[in-house]
């Protein structure tokens, strides 16, 4: 059980990094590939926002489920 909410705690870090700071997160693992983007698309941020959401919801779910009784 302590590992479902450590991993959670994980997740829910990662998702919310992911949510506000898309563009941070395209310069760290994108922008080395494109030898002309500045930014990232408006595509990326909305799917690296959906991404993060997607982990948070995982998280607190990782988080939540041990302690529900059989």
């Amino acid at each position: 059980m302590f590992w479902y909410i450590i991993c959670g705690i994980i997740f829910i870090l990662i998702g919310i990094f992911a949510f506000f700071k898309p563009d941070l997160i395209w310069e760290l693992t994108e922008q080395w590939k494109s030898y002309y983007a500045d930014e990232p698309s408006d595509l990326y941020l909305l799917s690296t926002k959906i991404g993060g959401g997607i982990f948070i919801l995982l998280g607190i779910a990782a988080v939540v489920l041990p302690f529900i009784p059989e």
